[in-house]
């Protein structure tokens, strides 16, 4: 199920956003899109699944991702899903204000390039923090190329 929700988020919801609205707009601007659809579905969505499940569910943050069964993570976990519901929102929200779409990008794409870093140099990973690591450097990799073609353009 988590793999599942991963790769609806981040890869398949937004590319077929991107497309659908590329096919129905006449003046779709490609680079505009990516950022539009990446940032609500990627950086929104999937920090506002993440953080209800960290705030609501800390146990599994915390045992499955990062291998901790003491109890004591538990409260450390519901705080970084305090902020994971802080970036959501600012991703979703920018798809109402579109001029939100380059300050989220940029926020989303520092924290998941970080945090697919930090698990890119856990040499002991499982499956779970396998697929949270492939997922974050993705999406920061979309995200950076989306500002970089989003500042090209601008120039």
């Amino acid at each position: 199920m988590y793999f599942a929700i991963i790769l609806l988020l981040m890869l398949v919801l937004p590319l077929g956003s991107v497309v659908a609205e590329a096919l129905w707009s006449t003046d779709a601007n490609l680079v505009f899109l990516v950022g539009k659809w990446f940032v609500f579905w990627g950086v929104g969505l999937r920090l506002l699944v993440a953080s209800l499940k960290q705030i609501i569910n800390p146990a599994f943050t915390a045992e499955t991702i990062f291998g901790v069964t003491d109890h004591k993570a538990q409260s450390l976990v519901q705080e970084i899903g305090f902020g994971n519901l802080s970036i959501g929102m600012f991703g979703v929200l920018s798809l109402f204000e579109p001029q939100w779409i380059v300050p989220a990008a940029m926020t989303g794409s520092l924290f998941y390039g970080l945090a697919g870093l930090k698990h890119l140099l856990e040499p002991a990973r499982n499956r779970s923090r396998n697929i949270a690591m492939i997922s974050d450097l993705w999406l920061s990799f979309v995200l950076v190329f989306y500002l970089s073609a989003a500042l090209f353009q601008n120039t």
